[in-house]
C-alpha cells in the first residue's frame, strides 16, 4: 500500500469510528426523565417514543456505514475499480462517454444497493413510529424522477468537468470552478419553480388571518414577500419543516402542510420570521459564497493529484484517466471535507442561534418557544443528544439549547 492508499484507508476508518463512538455516547446520554421544560407538550409516553426512535434510527444507521464502509473496501481491495474499467473501455466509446459510462455505472450501483434500506427505513422504520405516509406509487416515482435529474443535469455538468481536464493543459480547474459556479447558481434559482414543483405541490397561502400577519410582519422588517407558499409534506410525511429557497424574484418561504396543521398563527409567523432571519442576516449568501470558495480550493487540488501515478496505483488501475481520477481524488480529499463540514455544522448551529435571536427581537419570544418545543414533539426529536454528536453531526443546535438562548434574548 503507497501513501494515497493508506490516507485514505485511515480517513475511511476513522470516519466511521468516530461516527460510530459519537452515536454510542449519543445512545448513552438519553435520559429516562422528560426535561422539565417540555412536561407543558410531551406525555411519558410520547417522550418514551421519541427515544425508542432515536435508539432504531442510530442502530439503522450504523448498520448502513458498516455495510458501505465494508462494499467499498470490498471492492477496492478486489480490484473492482479497475475490472470495471477494463470493461467500459472495450466499449470504445470516446474518452467523455466512457467517463459517463463508468460513473454512471457505480452511482446506479451504489443506488441499487441502498434501496433495501431505503426501503426498510420509509415503510418499516417510518410507519413503525407513525411518520409514513408515502406511497409505493409515491416511492417509485421519486426514484425515477431522482434518476432523471441526475441524467439531464449532473450528466452534462459531469461531461464538462472530464471535458476540461482532458483537453485542456493550463487551468482547466479554473474552468471547472467557474462551470460549477454558474450551475449551482442555476440550480438555486430556478429549483423553487422548475424543479421542487416536480417532487412536491406548492400553493400560495390563501388569503386569511395568518396570511394577513405575515404581510404585516414582512412590513414591519422591511422583508419583500414574493411568496410565501404551502408544501403538501403530508404527502411523504407527517414530520412538520419551514425552509428558505431560492433567490431574487424567485425566492420563497415553504411552510409545510403538516406544520400550518399544528400551530397557531402567532407560531407560524414566529418560525416564518426565523426564516427571515437568515436571509436578514445573509446566511444564505454568506454559505454560497464559502461553498463556491470550498469547490475552488476542492478543483484546485485536483490539478494538483490528477496525473499523480500513486493515486491510481492505489486502486490497482492499469491505466489513468480523469473519470477514474475524480472518483479517486474524492477520497483521497475526505480528510479535507471531513474538517470543513464540521466547520460548517459549527457555523450552521450559529447562523440558528443569530435566525432566532432575529425572530425574538423581531416577533415575540413565547410563539417561538413554543413552535420548537411542538416541532420537537411532532418529530419525535432527540432532547439530550450528546455534545460529541451534536458537534459532528447537528446543523441546528439541541432544542434544549435554543430555547434556553431564545428565553435569554434581550
Amino acid at each position: 500500500m503507497n501513501i494515497f492508499a493508506i490516507i485514505i484507508l485511515v480517513t475511511l476508518l476513522l470516519d466511521f469510528i468516530l461516527k460510530l463512538a459519537a452515536d454510542f455516547y449519543n445512545l448513552k446520554s438519553l435520559e429516562k426523565s422528560l426535561p422539565e421544560e417540555f412536561s407543558d407538550v410531551y406525555d411519558e409516553e410520547t417522550y418514551e417514543k421519541s427515544q425508542k426512535y432515536t435508539k432504531v434510527k442510530t442502530k439503522f444507521g450504523i448498520l448502513i456505514s458498516a455495510f458501505n464502509l465494508l462494499l467499498l473496501l470490498g471492492f477496492w481491495f478486489a480490484g473492482g475499480f479497475n475490472w470495471l474499467d477494463q470493461i467500459v473501455r472495450s466499449w470504445e466509446l470516446g474518452t467523455i462517454w466512457t467517463g459517463l459510462a463508468y460513473v454512471g455505472i457505480l452511482l446506479l450501483a451504489k443506488s441499487i444497493l441502498s434501496l433495501p434500506f431505503s426501503l426498510y427505513s420509509t415503510f418499516v422504520i417510518e410507519e413503525r413510529f407513525g411518520f409514513n405516509k408515502t406511497t409505493p406509487k409515491t416511492f417509485v416515482l421519486d426514484l425515477l424522477k431522482g434518476l432523471g435529474l441526475g441524467v439531464l443535469l449532473g450528466g452534462p455538468l459531469l461531461a464538462g468537468i472530464l471535458a476540461f481536464f482532458t483537453f485542456i493543459e493550463h487551468f482547466a480547474w479554473l474552468y471547472a470552478w467557474g462551470a460549477v459556479t454558474v450551475f449551482t447558481l442555476f440550480i438555486q434559482f430556478v429549483a423553487p419553480t422548475w424543479i421542487m414543483p416536480l417532487f412536491n405541490d406548492f400553493e400560495p397561502l390563501e388569503e386569511g388571518e395568518l396570511r394577513k400577519k405575515i404581510r404585516e410582519y414582512a412590513d414591519k422588517v422591511n422583508f419583500a414577500l414574493e411568496g410565501v407558499y404551502v408544501m403538501d409534506g403530508s404527502k411523504r410525511s407527517s414530520k412538520s419543516n419551514a425552509f428558505f429557497t431560492g433567490f431574487g424574484k424567485n425566492k420563497r418561504i415553504a411552510l409545510y402542510d403538516t406544520l400550518i396543521e399544528n400551530h397557531t398563527d402567532e407560531e407560524l409567523v414566529a418560525v416564518l420570521a426565523h426564516e427571515i432571519g437568515h436571509y436578514k442576516k445573509k446566511h444564505i449568501i454568506k454559505n454560497m459564497i464559502i461553498s463556491i470558495a470550498q469547490t475552488g480550493i476542492m478543483f484546485f487540488l485536483l490539478s494538483v493529484f490528477l496525473n499523480s501515478q500513486g493515486l491510481y496505483d492505489a486502486f490497482y488501475m492499469e491505466q489513468i484517466s480523469v473519470y477514474t481520477g475524480l472518483i479517486f481524488f474524492g477520497m483521497l480529499y475526505a480528510p479535507i471535507d471531513m474538517i470543513v463540514s464540521i466547520f460548517m455544522q459549527v457555523l450552521s448551529r450559529k447562523y440558528e442561534f443569530e435566525a432566532d435571536a432575529f425572530a425574538a427581537n423581531t416577533f415575540q419570544k413565547e410563539p417561538m418557544v413554543a413552535a420548537l418545543k411542538k416541532l420537537s414533539k411532532d418529530n419525535l426529536s432527540n432532547l439530550t443528544p450528546h455534545s460529541f454528536y451534536v458537534f459532528l453531526n447537528y446543523s441546528h443546535p439541541p432544542v434544549l439549547e435554543r430555547i434556553k438562548t431564545i428565553k435569554d434574548t434581550n
